[in-house]
């Protein structure tokens, strides 16, 4: 098993290019289901949820070639319908193959994701919103099999709560389905609005992109025609190397992203003191004369994202006052803060509010990840700690940064991958 060696740096310098957004590339990869032609799919950042889905869809019979950032996708002989156990139980993501594989098929049985390592995810409001488009349900030993022997129907369906991924599996159900589909308080996320884009692209007429009310004509079975495609830039990525420009108070370029998707997290590093220069594709913040404490409160897109909430924390250990985080979409993402605490931290928690009382002067230990970016953070926290930090199970990590060694590395940082 990998883990990372990080000894802590004075500043950072240089440049370093995004990657294609994870969690824009797996619902993509899942809408091949309902193309009829093959499809070339590039900038895809090469991690392991990636490889995860696409050895998915090959156990399911379609042709998957992947390359470096590229893959080509065919599902034309696409004939089993049934994802199971040994692969969801890897990457709760694969629920995403359920909303498309029944609209082609009529049929599909997707194992039960269960528990995740941040909090339950329940797939309840994805099941709900396809009985209401008129398919059968039954939850089997483990398995939700689904039926729709005479094809989903349009209807009118409210989500209860913004779902990201229950937006992307009902918006892929409803792009094959008889008639009009309308979603309310459907997410907003830049990930979910490519996805309706190419759609609309591929002669599925959707009204509302970008906002919380969808209107999708479906094709009444028939597949479609997909065009090739490029996947957006990762704004999660791009935040977190923001945050490691930050950390180490250092004047840092980020390039290859969409600088727009990053509004929240660039208000929120302006109010801690750091300034920037954005052009159409780059980003480079600036070191701050001080680093200010700051209040986040997570929330949907276009608001701060969860996904940067353990990043700006460990950002906040440097802030000359006491700030204020609170996580308001999962129940069980602080598992970081004892990490942190290990290496010198002030942080107490309240329920799902965390106070981080700064400056502190963090020191190099051995630390755990959790999950994904809470990863990131014991990173962004190693570069700035005194002496040598040991980050062990950074196959969380993997999951969803591209060559994060190798990006820092050539930005100044003493980074090193080592076998345990």
């Amino acid at each position: 098993m990998d883990y990372l060696k990080i000894e802590g740096i004075e500043s950072l310098k240089g440049t370093i290019k995004i990657a294609g957004a994870k969690n824009a590339s797996l619902p993509l990869i899942a809408m091949t289901i309902l193309a009829k032609n093959k499809l070339n799919i590039t900038n895809l950042p090469d991690v392991v949820d990636i490889k995860t889905l696409l050895k998915l869809l090959s156990n399911l019979g379609a042709e998957c070639e992947f390359n470096e950032h590229h893959v080509s996708v065919d599902t034309a002989k696409m004939h089993e319908t049934r994802a199971t156990y040994d692969i969801v139980k890897t990457m709760r993501a694969s629920i995403l193959v359920l909303g498309p594989t029944l609209a082609r098929f009529g049929h599909c049985e997707v194992s039960l994701p269960g528990g995740c390592a941040i909090g339950q995810r329940p797939i309840d409001l994805h099941l709900k919103a396809l009985e209401q488009m008129g398919a059968e349900i039954d939850i089997k030993a483990g398995y939700v099999e689904t039926k729709a022997p005479n094809g989903l129907k349009g209807c009118e369906i409210i989500f209860d709560k913004i779902t990201v991924t229950g937006t992307a599996n009902i918006v892929m159900a409803a792009a094959l389905a008889h008639g009009e589909t309308i979603l309310v308080n459907a997410a907003r996320e830049p990930e979910v609005v490519q996805l309706c884009e190419i759609l609309n692209a591929s002669g599925v007429k959707i009204e509302g992109i970008g906002t919380s009310v969808l209107k999708i004509q479906g094709s009444c079975g028939e597949l479609l025609d997909m065009p090739d495609f490029s996947i957006i830039p990762d704004r999660i990525e791009a935040g977190t190397y923001l945050c490691a420009g930050a950390i180490t108070n250092s004047e840092l370029t980020i390039t290859d992203v969409e600088p727009k998707h990053l509004d929240a997290v660039i208000g929120k590093l302006e109010e801690m003191g750091f300034s920037f220069t954005i052009t159409q594709d780059t980003i480079t913040i600036y070191p701050a004369k001080e680093i200010k404490p700051v209040k986040v409160i997570t929330q949907e897109y276009p608001a701060f994202p969860t996904d940067m909430q353990a990043q700006i924390m460990a950002l906040a250990t440097q802030a000359n006052g006491t700030s204020i985080i609170e996580e308001r979409l999962f129940e069980n993402r602080f598992m970081h803060v004892s990490e942190l605490q290990r290496m010198g931290a002030d942080i107490s928690l309240n329920g799902h509010i965390a106070t981080v009382n700064g400056k502190t002067d963090l020191s190099g230990t051995d630390v755990m990840a959790t999950d994904l970016r809470a990863s990131s953070a014991l990173v962004l926290a190693a570069l700035i700690a005194r002496g040598e930090t040991n980050i062990h199970r950074i196959y969380h990590l993997d999951r969803g940064y591209d060559s994060l060694e190798k990006k820092l590395q050539n930005a100044g940082a003493k980074v090193d991958r080592l076998k345990e």
